[in-house]
């Protein structure tokens, strides 16, 4: 190929090619088996196969001609046929052909009808009339049953004709004329729409008006594919159609990139609402189906979803028109935007698409969306849409979504135009007198409709033509409400660059280690998030836009900077030094746009203000006779005018090639690579595999053997997907434990799980719904559910785990009956729950409870060992159809075994659950039983069960509450009736029913009066047990860490009986209660409660505990001929010897502080002995220590305690207590605690009034 000006710098030029396609006389009519034909419509509704007739230039570099693609999208449903009785007005769409590096070529084609003279086209549509005719009198009875084994078939019912006559359409070549379409179409580099549409819209005036154009249309067609070039960022340019010139621009280095596709048109297509809702799903990478009669709709809405994503970019299957043969391309189960067109009078409910779990669905003829479920908003949604519709209201621009106010992209331009070709022909004389009557009265009709005429006479010499008017409005509205967008994530985002992990210290290692690192530390920038944003970024921050765009940050260091990454953080940049003195600029303070006025001035002075003019179209070398003018068709182009261009370019072409080419060759120097290509591929498609060059779709004629080549990487990518999501899961649960983030203690906060797991769940939903044989509802796995239900219910299947009804003896050691693992068991807890109402949230509900009970991969490895059900439901090429797949993916469920979730209790808050409770004692010390009247009260983090009264003699128990949460405490008492009073109890185990979650509450202390301290009721501190096998019910989980009761370590009937249990020293005493001041404060410091606050007080290693080991050291508690003593009895004494002295008088001269210490510490101490409840003195002291903590008394109390003249003669001269300096040290440790809310479960101060 020649490389000069006029092919060689093909990146600098204005357009690519030109193309024209249409009906090729030559091979006849060929159905087109991809339009969704139906035979038993009329020949002139049918569709028919186009060809491409010719394109020009052959090929260009780095963008080869891609004939199948720019045919499917010129005519995506095939030729279509009209007599002159049918509407004929020429119809303007665009469209998109993804490249091979992940770049996009536009296409603009303007579609006419043209006259048919070729004898055997007319003679085979005859043909087909009259067999159409024939058939439909001898079949008049029959209909055919519809399949829906695909997308294309469910299309069809809709617009299925009931007789030929309704229709319209019939061709009697007698008296009919017949015309086909013929498409014009320019493929360029960028999306110049209105300039392409200016130049096609000339070229058909030009074939269809009385007198041939100045020229040839072949130097036309020459001029712009080689002699216009591109315009450079900032500039302007104006080149010359057949009648008019056309001008456009391109934005400079710093401003938003171009969008040549007008917002106004997508926002009166959806309204504002719609529109917002639709963007926020496409920042959320979820599935989006534009639906509409109109191909022009569904290029400019998904043009203008993508557009307002900057600085992102969609990363997934991007086809705004998606040919009718590729159809079968809505089963792919990855995010998507694409466009489907309908048939007029098609009816929705009819249109069977397979994933609609997770689909948006965007009806843009009706202005009706579909959204999926558990969606959340747009941060600041409220006065971000405020701001847009006075950005619309300023240019007149009405946003209620109604379909009337927005009519097909280019119709009023078409209506302008035609006055304009009158115009036009008044001028050059060729209207008589009755048309420029007609084209007076047209101008005055003009006027009062806004078509504006009268300045294009004058287009030459003044102002700008209307064309120019319009684009100049639709720019300046473009940039200004993409400002807005914009400005949302500049403020969102400003503080990004902070969060970026730099963990590589050159790209070769960071590309090679990619997958094995966090970039970005998720849970500290939510930490700095306003609330109300966090349901929406915890969800995009997980998107693969927000990865690439991440990935790009720390490229930069080494390569050069991705250019929408340097527009966007010079904007940070700007922001941040504007709020610099701001108190806290990340506020959720509606942040509202400042630029958008001044980018809108810069796109008007370069509109205004031309930088340059193209080369004006002139004749070329052509034969006589060539470029001959036939009115209403249009010519056969002299193919060796258009081949090649000019020896020589312009000076803008040359010197923007020569550019051209020393970026690539600075971007080709390996020192500034910092890696070979081969490295950088493989980064390419190893570290972005979920992006866009992998998954786009090939758009061309699909062989069988590319179908199973493009459906086998669909599999490939969900497995990796679901590879790197329990990876994730799992790393950050366990927080620091396994990954070092360079930024501290990090752990995952339940609103990041909850994101994680949603995420989890629409990847279910997405491979459930891959190949399905026949859609059943919205949820493909609950449809696949409820049938293995239906078959195992038919086949009365017994259970794998029967569950014993009789009641758990006392000698049974203390084992509850084992729960049974059933699918169809856990299906009808979530049947159960009327709070649940679709198919999709049961779905999810399932999930949750089978990941929650760790029964996730079983359930599923269940599900599909019914391989016959599975064969029935699912096309051979389906993921759950391909073995290896499959095993792979279950074994990756299995691994979220590993941690402990409470995603099902977390989120069903409201919901009656049945609890089991087992009382377990220790009958070789006591009775078994008691003649007593036992009562248990269960609390969880969400509430308690009210006292539940214990038959006698029943150890065990069932009952029904609302959700408790998670399980903290038991308290456990009896009231000490009947002659057995004294119960020595080991535990009490209680079960979630629905969950599984067992908990165990030691307890190790006596129950009665006369015996341990004398408690009839006990606060139990529980701990979750592991859901193991049986030879390991005891053992406690790892994760997460609940505590025993600390009563069964510190105070003991049992270890006094067997054995003084090992002391702590002085130095294991004072570290324990600084490493349980610690803890408190990190449970505070902390976004998500690793343990509650509860545990932290009361449980093992807890605060009460490490303080009763302080009071115990040096303690004379055992006595000779007396009972032994407690601590609480140490502070009784304390307590009456303030109070006498201060009915002496003695506190009174103390210092007021002092007075009003003794004061609290008597009314507390009073208050706790007063309560009704028996809790035993060893439960009054942690009462008091707790009340204490909560009320930032304990560091006062303390030195009354140790002053006190009791402690000579309790405790040892060793004792801490009686150490000043350690009594000191304790007292600033504890005063550390004052700066945190304290708060207690109920189950703590009940009774008390305090």
């Amino acid at each position: 190929m020649s490389t000069t000006a006029g092919t060689g710098p093909a990146p600098c030029r204005f357009a690519h090619y030109f193309v024209i396609c249409g009906m090729d006389t030559e091979t006849g009519l060929e159905p087109d088996e991809s339009a969704r034909e139906h035979f038993e419509q009329s020949p002139l509704k049918r569709s028919f196969r186009s060809k491409i007739l010719a394109h020009f230039p052959e090929n260009v570099d780095r963008n080869p001609f891609n004939q199948d693609a720019v045919n499917m999208l010129c005519m995506p449903e095939g030729l279509s046929f009209r007599t002159q009785s049918d509407s004929r007005d020429p119809q303007f769409h665009s469209f998109l052909i993804p490249r091979a590096d992940g770049s996009r070529s536009y296409g603009f084609t303007l579609t006419f009808y043209e006259q048919v003279r070729s004898s055997s086209i007319r003679s085979a549509m005859e043909t087909l009339q009259q067999m159409h005719q024939a058939e439909h009198t001898s079949a008049s009875s029959s209909s055919s049953s519809s399949s829906m084994d695909s997308l294309a078939s469910s299309l069809d019912e809709a617009d299925t004709p009931l007789a030929p006559t309704s229709c319209g359409g019939s061709y009697d070549p007698a008296r009919d004329t017949l015309y086909v379409s013929k498409a014009l179409c320019l493929v360029a580099p960028l999306p110049f729409l209105h300039a392409c549409r200016d130049f096609l819209s000339q070229l058909h005036r030009a074939v269809a008006g009385a007198l041939p154009p100045p020229l040839p249309l072949e130097s036309y067609i020459h001029n712009l594919l080689y002699e216009v070039p591109l315009p450079p960022a900032g500039r302007s340019l104006k080149f010359h159609g057949v009648y008019q010139p056309i001008v456009c621009q391109r934005p400079g280095p710093g401003e938003l990139p171009l969008a040549g596709f007008p917002l106004r048109v997508a926002f009166q297509l959806l309204g504002m609402e719609n529109l917002v809702q639709v963007f926020t799903c496409a920042l959320l990478e979820m599935q989006i189906l534009l639906y509409s009669q109109d191909y022009q709709r569904l290029v400019t809405v998904a043009e203008v979803i993508t557009a307002l994503l900057f600085p992102f970019q969609w990363q997934h299957v991007y086809v705004p028109i998606l040919p009718a043969s590729l159809c079968h391309f809505l089963d792919a189960p990855v995010p998507f935007i694409m466009g489907l067109s309908s048939t007029e009078g098609a009816e929705r409910s009819k249109l069977q698409l397979p994933h609609e779990a997770s689909l948006c669905f965007v009806d843009l003829d009706n202005s009706c969306v579909e959204l999926p479920e558990d969606f959340p908003q747009f941060p600041n949604k409220a006065e971000f849409t405020q701001e847009l519709t006075e950005v619309l209201q300023s240019f007149g621009v009405s946003v209620e979504g109604s379909v009337a106010v927005s009519p097909s992209p280019g119709s009023s331009h078409l209506k302008r135009q035609a006055l304009l070709e009158l115009v036009e022909d008044g001028r050059n004389g060729n209207l008589g007198s009755d048309g420029l009557a007609a084209l007076k009265r047209l101008q005055a009709l003009a006027l009062q409709t806004a078509v504006a005429v009268e300045t294009a006479g004058r287009a030459g010499t003044e102002g700008h033509a209307p064309g120019q008017e319009e684009e100049l409005l639709d720019a300046k509205l473009n940039v200004q409400l993409r400002e807005v967008f914009a400005g949302q994530f500049v403020s969102m985002f400003a503080n990004y660059e902070a969060f970026i992990i730099q963990s590589a210290p050159n790209l070769e290692s960071w590309v090679t280690n990619r997958e094995q690192m966090q970039n970005f530390d998720k849970p500290s920038f939510l930490w700095d998030q306003p609330e109300p944003n966090l349901p929406f970024l915890s969800r995009f921050i997980e998107t693969q836009m927000f990865a690439s765009f991440i990935d790009n940050k720390i490229m930069s260091q080494w390569e050069e900077k991705d250019p929408l990454l340097s527009v966007f953080d010079a904007r940070v940049e700007k922001f941040r030094l504007y709020h610099a003195h701001a108190p806290n600029p990340l506020s959720s303070h509606y942040q509202r746009c400042s630029t958008s006025q001044k980018s809108a001035q810069a796109i008007a002075q370069r509109l205004l203000k031309i930088d340059h003019t193209a080369i004006h179209p002139h004749l070329l070398d052509m034969k006589i006779g060539q470029g001959k003018y036939d009115q209403g068709f249009f010519p056969n182009l002299q193919a060796d005018v258009l081949a090649t261009g000019p020896a020589s370019s312009n000076r803008w072409s040359g010197r923007t090639a020569a550019a051209q080419r020393r970026t690539e060759s600075h971007r080709q120097q390996p020192e500034h690579l910092g890696l070979d290509n081969g490295i950088k591929e493989k980064y390419m498609q190893e570290a972005r595999s979920l992006g866009k060059h992998q998954w786009q779709p090939t758009l061309s004629d699909l062989s069988p053997a590319l179908i199973a080549q493009t459906n086998s990487r669909f599999v490939e990518g969900l497995l990796k997907e679901c590879r790197m999501k329990t990876k994730r899961m799992l790393v950050e649960k366990m927080g620091g434990e396994l990954v070092d983030l360079g930024h501290g203690e990090v752990s995952l906060t339940g609103l990041e799980e909850n994101t994680l797991i949603a995420s989890l769940c629409n990847l279910l939903e997405r491979i459930w719904s891959h190949g399905l044989q026949h859609k059943q509802g919205k949820s493909a796995l609950w449809s696949h559910l409820l049938l293995y239900q239906k078959r195992e219910e038919n086949l009365e299947l017994q259970p794998t785990s029967p569950v014993s009804p009789d009641k758990l003896k006392p000698e049974g050691g203390g084992a509850m009956p084992p729960l049974g693992v059933s699918l169809t068991q856990d299906m009808r807890h979530i049947q159960s729950l009327t709070e649940i109402r679709t198919e999709v949230g049961r779905t999810r509900a399932w999930i949750r409870l089978s990941l929650e009970k760790k029964l996730l991969s079983q359930h599923l490895k269940q599900l599909l060992s019914d391989q016959e059900l599975t064969k029935k439901l699912y096309k051979r090429y389906a993921f759950l159809r391909c073995e290896e797949e499959k095993e792979q993916f279950l074994f990756h469920l299995l691994s979220l075994n590993a941690d402990d979730y409470f995603c099902f209790t977390s989120v069903f808050t409201t919901i009656m659950i049945p609890y089991r409770a087992v009382i377990i004692p220790i009958k070789k010390l006591s009775n078994a039983m008691t003649t007593s009247n036992p009562w248990v009260c269960v609390s969880g983090e969400l509430g308690d069960s009210s006292v539940i009264q214990t038959p006698k003699n029943v150890l065990e128990m069932t009952f029904e509450c609302q959700n408790l949460g998670q399980l903290t405490t038991v308290q456990l008492g009896h009231d000490n009736s009947g002659l057995l009073t004294k119960w020595l109890v080991d535990c009490v185990m209680v079960r979630n029913e629905i969950t599984g979650h067992t908990y165990k509450f030691p307890c190790g202390r006596w129950l009665g009066k006369g015996v341990d301290d004398g408690s009839l009721e006990r606060i139990l501190i529980g701990e979750l047990v592991a859901p193991c096998g049986e030879e390991e019910a005891g053992k406690p989980c790892r994760t997460p860490p609940l505590q025993r009761s600390p009563t069964q370590i510190r105070r003991i009937g049992i270890t006094a009986l067997t054995g003084r249990a090992n002391k702590p020293n002085a130095a294991q005493i004072q570290e324990a209660i600084g490493e349980a001041v610690k803890n408190i404060i990190k449970h505070f410091q902390k976004s998500e409660k690793e343990q509650s606050l509860t545990v932290l007080l009361c449980g093992e290693n807890g605060l009460v505990c490490a303080l009763e080991q302080f009071f115990h050291h040096g303690f004379r508690s055992t006595r000779l001929f007396q009972k032994n003593a407690f601590i609480w009895d140490f502070v009784e004494k304390a307590m009456a010897y303030l109070d006498s002295a201060d009915q002496m008088g003695d506190l009174q001269e103390a210092p007021k502080p002092l007075g009003l210490t003794c004061e609290t510490f008597f009314r507390y101490v009073s208050a706790i002995n007063a309560t009704p409840r028996n809790i035993g003195k060893d439960g009054k002291f942690q009462l008091l220590v707790c009340l204490g903590a909560r009320d930032r008394l304990l560091p006062h109390w303390l030195p009354l305690l140790a002053e006190s003249p009791f402690t000579e003669c309790m405790y040892k001269e060793s004792a801490l207590l009686r150490d000043r300096a350690t009594v000191s040290t304790l007292i600033n440790v504890l005063h550390e605690l004052h700066d945190f809310p304290i708060t207690l479960e109920t189950s703590f101060i009940k009774g008390i009034d305090l």
